[in-house]
């Protein structure tokens, strides 16, 4: 027997061992695109559907399981449909864009000051960008804040 043949014959072995379940194994309803969702959408509920797949299923530790984990998110990748969405295929959407004007607010106890800079990264809420003061030039971080604001100082 050569080489590839017992190659091909194990990975066979292998693919048959993964899908003969019996059929009292159980199945979990699984979120899927139901149409192809391009990077930078946003996912609406309409987009997914379920599909039952076996509990021990291939990928099931980095597979979204639940749609609440996948509405409203931002995609990373080419979602098909029917096949189970990786965890790392959506993030959280993004708040502030490159280039940006954002307001940067300073709250260090009674003390608040504000003031507007431009971001030189992109982000969404509790990330950590860098934003530059357009009139002294300074370039500092902070932390995007849910209305889009840049919080920095330590409350």
């Amino acid at each position: 027997m050569t080489l590839a043949l017992s190659r091909a014959l194990a990975l066979l072995a292998a693919a048959l061992a993964v899908h003969s379940g019996t059929a009292a194994e159980a199945a979990q309803a699984v979120p899927v695109a139901s149409v192809t969702i391009y990077p930078g959408d946003i996912i609406r509920d309409g987009m997914l559907t379920e599909r039952d797949l076996p509990d021990n299923f291939p990928g099931q530790a980095v597979t979204a399981l639940d749609r609440t984990a996948l509405v409203g998110k931002t995609v990373r990748r080419t979602l098909l449909p029917g096949l189970p969405i990786p965890i790392n295929a959506v993030a959280e959407p993004k708040v502030v864009s490159v280039g940006a004007m954002v307001r940067v607010v300073y709250v260090e106890g009674d003390l608040n000051i504000a003031t507007y800079a431009s971001a030189l990264q992109a982000g969404g809420v509790g990330d950590t960008i860098a934003v530059r003061n357009p009139e002294s030039g300074l370039t500092i971080s902070g932390v995007i804040a849910k209305d889009g604001t840049v919080r920095i100082g330590t409350s």
